[in-house]
């Protein structure tokens, strides 16, 4: 089974600033509830034990929401407020669960990921992009269960506008599994409209192998000046490795951008 999951938090939200350059993003209410603890909750549904934050010395804001505890002890007995106390419980929960790394300089999500390599215990791991909301059905669980079945790497996946490609990990199918699993031929990040070999995107979720740690140290620099799990995703294909698209049931909720974060505040709160 999957037990642990990477979380990457060292990026530099510049898509949602000026919040961000006060506050990290991952801490930004959502309907009341900071992003970073509705990707806690996927997981821990999804039967996860140990989290693994990425994290800068920028966001160390991040570390101190989860380990405030003299703030909470000195107000809770000053107040005994009953909301509080159970705020408390949760962070302290969620504290059990988390280790931190750092990854103190931008050079992509492949990079964030091999700094937490001494970590993975196991074959297979979870990788949760924060930026990605998926509500209303568990995204993790059902890709865990397709992990299973197949004992194969898992990546969630939509159909996305043709004129949006370009912002997303792409992949080109092989073969039809069923109605929402397909084998990957190919995977490429952010590609031009012209080059784009489909318009079926990678979302922020991806069940891993550990072998992908050993590609991802001999990558170079990719689109962006990046190293970029998709390119190491794609080396494990040309070695003939099997990648599966999951086409999930849930709600897609894109946070990550002003628009997008708006957006998802107004529809978490019709939940």
């Amino acid at each position: 089974m999957i037990k642990q999951a990477i979380i990457p938090l060292a990026g530099l939200g510049t898509r949602l600033l000026p919040l961000t350059s006060v506050f990290a993003k991952e801490l930004l209410p959502i309907n009341g509830k900071p992003g970073i603890e509705y990707i806690l909750d996927e997981c821990i549904e999804a039967g996860i034990k140990e989290v693994i934050f990425i994290i800068s010395k920028k966001k160390m804001m991040i570390k101190k929401y989860f380990y405030n505890d003299m703030f909470y002890k000195k107000i809770i007995k000053q107040k005994k407020d009953l909301r509080l106390i159970n705020e408390y419980k949760k962070i302290l929960k969620y504290k059990k669960m988390i280790k931190f790394v750092f990854q103190d300089k931008p050079l992509g999500t492949g990079d964030a990921v091999l700094k937490a390599k001494r970590f993975i215990k196991d074959k297979y791991f979870l990788m949760l992009l924060p930026d990605d909301l998926i509500t209303k059905k568990n995204c993790s669980k059902s890709m865990i269960a397709i992990h299973k079945k197949f004992n194969s790497p898992v990546m969630a996946s939509m159909k996305v506008d043709k004129n949006e490609v370009s912002r997303w990990g792409i992949y080109d199918i092989k073969k039809k599994i069923d109605n929402k699993n397909f084998l990957i031929k190919s995977v490429v990040e952010k590609p031009s409209i012209n080059k784009s070999p489909s318009n079926n995107a990678v979302i922020g979720r991806y069940i891993l192998p550990k072998t992908i740690f050993s590609k991802l140290k001999k990558l170079k620099p990719g689109k962006g000046g990046e190293i970029h799990i998709t390119d190491a995703i794609q080396s494990l294909i040309n070695d003939k490795d099997h990648f599966i698209a999951h086409n999930f049931s849930g709600k897609y909720l894109d946070c990550g951008t002003m628009n997008g974060y708006i957006k998802s505040t107004l529809e978490i709160a019709k939940i």
